[in-house]
């Protein structure tokens, strides 16, 4: 197979996974509660993922603070050395797996629920049966797809999916607190997407 029919297949594939990832309840649920400990009690997001997972929470937790929702994100090794004192009572916690069976996740969720009773945690996986979507308050289910690796193994449709869970819920959460470009323009001052953000604002 040459790289531009491996490529089609891939761009398929890939499509056909984002559009069969489940629209339901939870998603409304999961804005709710973003915006009610962010904006309304002053709490932040606190993200987490191990691995390729944990790349995808990092990036998910800069796009909502580039978009006027303060957030950080927890290596979960980490915070078992002290960097879970980060998280404050009003905080939430999103949490990112795709087996919903990563140790170090598991083991965060304990360390939280230790810290803060009833912090509320936001969990994206793709086994619904799995621990990690038991003992979230919201569970975001990816679709059962799988992955474009030739081997079936390395997270590509998997982490596709997350990634655009997570936009689902930046824009969403961006359009109920009225997210502007002057807001952009003042949290992302350099570079082109400063410059647009400043061009539109003033083009109003």
């Amino acid at each position: 197979m040459d790289v531009k029919q491996s490529m089609r297949d891939i761009l398929r594939a890939e499509s056909e996974a984002i559009l069969s990832i489940p629209v339901s309840d939870a998603y409304d649920a999961a804005v709710d509660a973003i915006v009610e400990h962010v904006h309304h009690r002053k709490g932040k997001l606190v993200t987490a993922g191990m691995g390729k997972a944990g790349q995808i929470a990092m990036n998910i937790a800069t796009t909502f603070s580039s978009t006027g929702t303060p957030a950080v994100n927890l290596h979960p090794s980490e915070a078992q050395h002290g960097d879970l004192g980060v998280v404050q009572p009003d905080d939430i916690v999103l949490l990112v797996s795709n087996s919903g069976k990563t140790r170090e996740i598991i083991e965060l969720i304990e360390l939280l629920h230790g810290l803060y009773s009833d912090i509320p945690i936001i969990v994206i996986t793709g086994a619904p049966d799995s621990p990690l979507a038991k003992a979230a308050d919201i569970t975001l289910l990816t679709a059962k797809a799988p992955e474009v690796c030739p081997l079936g193994l390395t997270p590509t449709t998997s982490t596709t999916m997350m990634t655009v869970i997570g936009d689902v819920l930046v824009v969403n959460v961006m359009r109920r607190i009225g997210f502007t470009a002057d807001d952009y323009a003042k949290r992302h001052h350099g570079g082109y997407l400063g410059t647009a953000a400043r061009a539109q604002n003033s083009g109003k």
